[in-house]
């Protein structure tokens, strides 16, 4: 009977220890996914921002060019 309680036991732990490694294992997954994701997202956010940035300043070029362009004509 105390061989049975012993396996059980030994049973037990091992199942918790394997419950436990399975858990860290698939935080650690999720971890290094979230990190690449922002990794990757980071130099798309650069690039919109330089877009945006550069858009803006042909805007307004443009904007100035018809300015000039109307201001010579009166």
């Amino acid at each position: 009977m105390a061989n049975e309680t012993n396996d059980l036991a030994g049973a037990l732990t091992n199942l918790a220890n394997a419950v436990g490694t399975v858990f860290q294992q698939s935080i650690e997954i999720w971890s290094t996914v979230l990190k690449s994701s922002l990794q990757a997202v980071e130099p798309l956010g650069k690039a919109a921002g330089d877009l945006v940035g550069s858009a803006t300043s042909s805007l307004g070029q443009a904007v100035q060019n018809v300015s000039s362009t109307l201001a010579q004509k009166k």
